[in-house]
């Protein structure tokens, strides 16, 4: 496959704008600019801007660009030279491109230095939300620019087995948590901050932005078939809207979190509620058979709405929090900022 590409390649490269990045020695602050889709919304993309906090947080200067618009030939064009000025202006030692698709191809135009890529989910994972021509496109340019790219970082194992590019440069490093803000607090507390009863179980779904790509209806098929159960609970949607600063409030006033997707990277929701001490009742998608190896009560079940019911069930008749806080030191903010440092170093060193 490389062998194929190097043409193409070629002519990113005589595209490319020449940067002069920045001088970088182990003492010097990295210079990093990301490349992010935009629009600049706080709701959109929240892992990523927060993953550079985190980053700034150990000494990196960052700046971010937010590309409004990808699909259109005229604006992707006006964004290309956009980019370009930006980082010219900048003088980067490297550029973080926070996604596949048009957000990754534009980076790997945009210049000659060293280029990073993250990998989440949807941009090497079918959309069922889109039509499949935009979503094959989308991954083709996923795949075309990690072969521009100086080093891969994969979300999930998963993700990475579906990159045609492999070898020494990707890396699998999931997006961290902060753990200062998703902890166990009391369950009475959350729910009087939420308004919620004491005492009626509450099962939570993040449905996002997107309810094709969580199965909603596989959800309340499956809330369906627990109800037949004799099963009395509320369920709770957390749509798009739930500010990113509140989530931790409902997880920790839930009983339990359902996941029904058929593909995720590596499911945020997922490490939140492991960190707040919630039960997870799960598919398996992504890498939460990882996440969920050493936590209980939590259950991985087939993608069914009976056995996703008998899984509700169990936990839902025996309530209780998780040990899940003491399993997610290593994917902490700060643990996973360091490994992108760490990232960089061995770019620009090698």
């Amino acid at each position: 496959m490389s062998e194929s590409c190097d043409p193409f390649m070629l002519q990113l490269e005589k595209e490319s704008t020449e940067v002069l990045p920045c001088s970088v020695s182990s003492e010097a602050p990295l210079r990093v600019c990301h490349v992010l889709p935009g629009p600049p919304d706080p709701q959109r993309m929240v892992f990523a801007t927060e993953q550079i906090s985190s980053l700034s947080a150990l000494g990196v200067m960052n700046h971010s660009v937010f590309l409004w618009s990808r699909t259109s030939p005229v604006v992707v064009l006006y964004e290309t030279r956009r980019l370009r000025k930006e980082i010219r202006e900048f003088r980067p030692n490297l550029v973080h491109a926070h996604y596949g698709t048009v957000t990754a191809m534009l980076a790997a135009l945009s210049v000659s230095i060293p280029i990073v890529i993250t990998y989440r989910g949807s941009d090497l994972n079918p959309c069922p939300s889109i039509s499949s021509i935009r979503s094959r496109l989308g991954r083709f340019l996923s795949q075309i620019a990690a072969y521009r790219a100086a080093r891969i970082v994969c979300v999930s194992a998963e993700l990475r087995g579906r990159l045609w590019r492999g070898g020494s440069e990707v890396r699998i490093i999931p997006t961290g948590v902060d753990l200062s803000r998703f902890r166990p607090i009391s369950r009475d507390v959350a729910r009087r901050q939420l308004g919620w009863p004491p005492g009626r179980p509450v099962v939570l779904f993040n449905v996002g932005d997107d309810p094709l790509v969580k199965r909603k209806d596989l959800a309340l098929a499956a809330v369906a078939e627990a109800r037949k159960m004799s099963l009395d609970f509320d369920f709770v949607e957390l749509n798009g809207r739930v500010a990113h600063a509140d989530i931790s409030t409902y997880l920790n006033a839930a009983d339990c979190l359902l996941v029904t997707s058929d593909w995720e990277g590596s499911p945020n929701i997922v490490k939140e509620a492991v960190a707040c001490d919630l039960p997870v009742v799960t598919v398996d998608a992504g890498d939460v058979r990882e996440r969920l190896a050493k936590v209980t009560p939590s259950i991985i079940v087939e993608r069914r709405p009976s056995s996703i019911a008998k899984g509700l069930a169990e936990i839902l008749r025996d309530p209780r929090r998780s040990n899940g806080h003491e399993t997610v030191a290593d994917i902490s903010s700060e643990n996973v900022a360091r490994q992108l440092v760490a990232v960089y170093r061995e770019v620009l060193t090698a």
